[in-house]
């Protein structure tokens, strides 16, 4: 059987550092359904496919490709469709700009219709995408990008490094507000355009409209991601609608997203569908499917879509039930893979109960993980206690507290910080009981189980959880605008460990943890360029985080795509999305 689609699995860098993404080491909130670089002078190469696999067939593995079985099953519905591909996804909010979106699912959609100087790889390595070459100057404070000639945009206007400048400008200004940590970049003049005290950028040069300079004041691991993943966006579409120090023009225009990829967006109808059409001129060839959509599906109706060929493809929760029920099918594959990310259970370190680090650990030893986790996903996750994946090279387990499920040794800690049980079996503290307000995802098989335990378990700690059920969007914005006690959700990671989720006023900092000796080890893992000093620095970064409970860690599990055996060319990795290469895909018999 001819392989449909690439599975690269726990590649792990060797001899280089591995740069991030532009919104650093976290790429963006998920709900668990979804869920979601050595300097080098030059971009990585694209890796050689690897050798063909056999169809995975041993009944105690939780990773592999696993083949279709009997296409003759494939419902009509499905083959019928020659020229679409439907593709099952959680709803996007509607931030069709990569400068804001947020969810992976936004994301998603922004990856067929924007593009920048290079992208990712299988592996988690880059390459040049729009970019004819990428000079580094010997000392790393200079970049020189030269853009491919006879680019266009889809509205006919001519792709020039000035459209990447305006981006440069959008998130250095001052009302931005996205993930992204632009004055991280270092970026010379970047500051006083942040100010206000300069309206251009000074260490950023157009030598022409196919070649900029871009001058850093401190060269780190991740500067040339960083700056070479930079989206190009249209000047003449969404510069009339900039003006410093004022984005609102350039937001109204996120459901109306102008881009050079490989599609373009003909409508969206949130809570329902996103609709594209093939770009014709798409610079590395027009897609081979002409139609995507992108379908709003839940956990409860995603195998009966594929089941009836509503949908080619989706990620499935996985756990034994749904890998059985989808191989019974006959006509799908399942690519199943660690995911590039972790569940967890956020706190608001802004409420005095969260505050104390007692408290914070006690909730961790009284809340059984492993039960949670072997109820949603039984062989295909594991309990994480530092949130970074298993195949990063920046993971480790040396010094790491595990944790494990432990009553009488929370009850001590709760009582260490002063929180006693009162006559009716709840603590207090001060006049206050403690009482949490759990904002729960609506339909989740994670929360569905996590709540019921974590009921009973803080209820034996004398720790009241009351729920409140909301839709993932809505939490999401509960989250950004810091009013919660308590969530649960998901961070999708980059191959780099450098993220502002857990330092101090990060931009992906949403639950106001503050420990100043992370803060000390994240500056120093991102500015050190050798790998293996790299890996000792996050090796304490990652202890302080265990010690000092940012958040309640929760699993890495396995990410698992069902795809209709007729669609052929997909590259879905750890790493790498199904949507960054789409173009390549085609739809077979």
């Amino acid at each position: 059987m001819r392989k449909r689609f690439s599975l690269m699995l726990v590649i792990m860098l060797m001899l280089v550092t591995v740069l991030a993404a532009c919104s650093g080491g976290s790429t963006a909130e998920e709900p668990t359904t979804g869920e979601t670089p050595a300097e080098t002078t030059e971009p990585a190469e694209t890796p050689e496919e690897p050798a063909e696999e056999p169809a995975a067939e041993d009944a105690t593995q939780n990773d592999g490709l696993f083949e279709a079985t009997d296409m003759s099953m494939n419902p009509g519905t499905a083959t019928n469709r020659t020229d679409t591909l439907i593709v099952g996804v959680t709803s996007p909010a509607g931030i069709f700009n990569p400068l804001f979106a947020s969810t992976t699912y936004d994301i998603w959609v922004n990856d067929l219709i924007f593009e920048s100087f290079q992208g990712i790889n299988a592996d988690g390595t880059y390459s040049p995408r729009l970019a004819e070459s990428i000079e580094v100057s010997e000392d790393g404070l200079q970049y020189t990008f030269k853009l491919k000639p006879d680019l266009k945009y889809t509205n006919g206007s001519p792709v020039t490094v000035n459209d990447y400048y305006l981006a440069l400008k959008m998130y250095h200004d001052s009302s931005y507000d996205g993930q992204s940590d632009p004055l991280s970049w270092k970026i010379k003049g970047g500051q006083e355009y942040y100010d206000g005290k300069a309206d251009e950028i000074s260490g950023v040069t157009i030598v022409d409209d196919h070649t900029v300079q871009v001058e850093v004041t401190e060269a780190t691991a991740l500067t040339q991601v960083n700056l070479a993943g930079v989206p190009f966006i249209p000047s003449d579409y969404y510069g009339e609608s900039y003006t410093q120090g004022n984005l609102d023009g350039v937001k109204a225009l996120n459901d109306k997203p102008i881009g050079s990829g490989q599609y373009v967006l003909k409508s969206f109808a949130p809570g329902q569908e996103v609709v594209f059409e093939a770009n014709p001129d798409y610079y590395l060839g027009a897609p081979k499917i002409k139609n995507v959509i992108y379908k709003t599906t839940t956990d409860e109706t995603r195998l009966a879509m594929l089941e009836s060929g509503e949908i080619d493809m989706d990620m499935l929760t996985v756990d034994e039930d749904n890998v059985e029920m989808a191989q019974a099918l006959g006509f799908l594959d399942l690519n199943i893979f660690p995911t590039n990310g972790y569940g967890y259970i956020g706190m608001n370190h802004t409420s005095p109960k969260f505050s104390d680090v007692k408290v914070r650990q006690a909730l961790v030893y009284g809340l059984n993980r492993a039960e949670i986790v072997e109820a949603v996903y039984g062989k295909f996750a594991d309990v994480i206690n530092i949130p970074q994946s298993k195949q990063s090279w920046a993971y480790t387990d040396e010094g790491i507290e595990a944790y494990a499920f432990d009553t009488e040794k929370a009850k001590a800690l709760l009582d260490e910080a002063g929180w006693t049980v009162g006559a009716d079996g709840i603590r207090e503290k001060d006049g206050e009981k403690f009482k949490i307000d759990f904002s729960a995802t609506a339909d989740n098989v994670v929360v569905d189980a996590l709540l019921p335990i974590m009921t009973a378990n803080y209820k034996d700690l004398g720790i009241e959880v009351v729920a409140e059920v909301l839709d993932f969007n809505a939490i999401t914005e509960k989250a950004e605008s810091g009013n919660f006690e308590m969530f649960f959700m998901a961070w999708g990671l980059t191959p780099d460990p450098d993220t502002t989720v857990y330092t101090t006023d990060g931009a992906q900092n949403r639950l106001g943890y503050s420990h100043p000796a992370y803060d000390e080890l994240a500056a120093q893992g991102k500015a050190e360029l050798d790998l293996e000093k790299r890996k000792e620095i996050y090796a304490k970064a990652y202890q302080e985080l265990n010690a000092t409970i940012p958040d309640i860690l929760m699993y890495q599990r396995r990410d698992g795509w069902a795809i209709n055996g007729r669609i052929n060319g997909l590259e879905i990795t750890p790493y790498k999305d199904f949507t960054i290469d789409l173009y390549k895909a085609e739809i077979g018999e």
